[in-house]
């Protein structure tokens, strides 16, 4: 199946072209290094970050260089890449320009909503040819999406939480804003400058929030945090809940199970 070359252009608009041998891929991405093993380029990896943790027993196997926003650059030379992966929101612009700089082929990714994760598939399915494996993941991916947008789902506001000391969560202008728009849950605040701002959680917030999720990452909330919560801000615990992050801020093929996660908690919390 052939790879239209448009939809091998990354997310600031540099186009790759199909590899011509076997590459050696370093990943800076959690969720693109699981999607790399879904799409069945687990012996091309070489390299990634210590927080690439999926699938668990491959990625153990393979070389980690570091943080997502600190590189060990030694040892990644070493490793002799010809391609990396590096996402717009986790890891720092000057770290991607100074391996572009290097002379290393950077694919940088940059995820907005759950559609765009079809785009994703075929930009790494396209270039490290594995077209079919991308596009049966398409498949999953939008069958899976038209399963959840048959249900009508009632509006919802929540308040999405991601770290405390200071509280942090975030605006619409997110992926997990716009993949929870799916079941209708619209988070709050309505209009933020900033993508994850600072909140003040006042009574005004946390009464108009229907739900008040509290993510497992990049924070690690915990049952006792969701008890000390309601204790201290006087709210009811049945509007706190936890959520799995990696449900619904990884992309990639994850996605796919985020997708069947979310519609499984939304129905949860409606009692069906």
């Amino acid at each position: 199946m052939a790879t239209p070359l448009d939809s091998l252009r990354d997310a600031i608009g540099v186009s790759h072209l199909p590899v011509a041998a076997p590459a050696r891929i370093v990943s800076l991405v959690p969720s693109i290094t699981e999607l790399l093993f879904a799409l069945g380029l687990g012996d091309q990896l070489v390299g990634r970050t210590h927080y690439c943790i999926h699938p668990r027993r491959l990625v153990a196997s393979v070389a980690s260089i570091g943080g997502t926003k600190k590189i060990r650059h030694a040892r990644l030379r070493a490793l002799r890449p010809t391609h990396i992966i590096v996402n717009i929101d986790e890891n720092p612009r000057a770290l991607a320009e100074r391996l572009m700089a290097d002379g290393f082929e950077v694919i940088v990714t940059h995820p907005l909503r759950p559609e765009d994760n079809i785009a994703l598939y075929r930009l790494i399915g396209g270039i490290f040819n594995r077209v079919a494996e991308a596009e049966a993941l398409v498949t999953q991916f939008e069958q899976t999406l038209a399963e959840l947008r048959q249900v009508v789902w009632p509006r919802r506001w929540v308040l999405y939480l991601i770290w405390r000391k200071p509280w942090m969560g975030i605006s619409r202008d997110t992926y997990i804003a716009r993949l929870l728009a799916l079941v209708g849950w619209e988070t709050l605040p309505v209009e933020s400058a900033r993508r994850y701002p600072e909140l003040k959680l006042d009574k005004p917030l946390l009464a108009t929030a229907d739900l008040i999720l509290f993510s497992s990452e990049p924070y690690r909330f915990l049952p006792e945090d969701l008890e000390s919560f309601a204790c201290d801000y006087n709210c009811p615990r049945e509007k706190l809940w936890l959520i799995d992050g990696e449900m619904t801020s990884w992309y990639g093929s994850r996605a796919i199970q985020g997708l069947r996660y979310l519609r499984q908690l939304a129905q949860l919390s409606l009692g069906t």
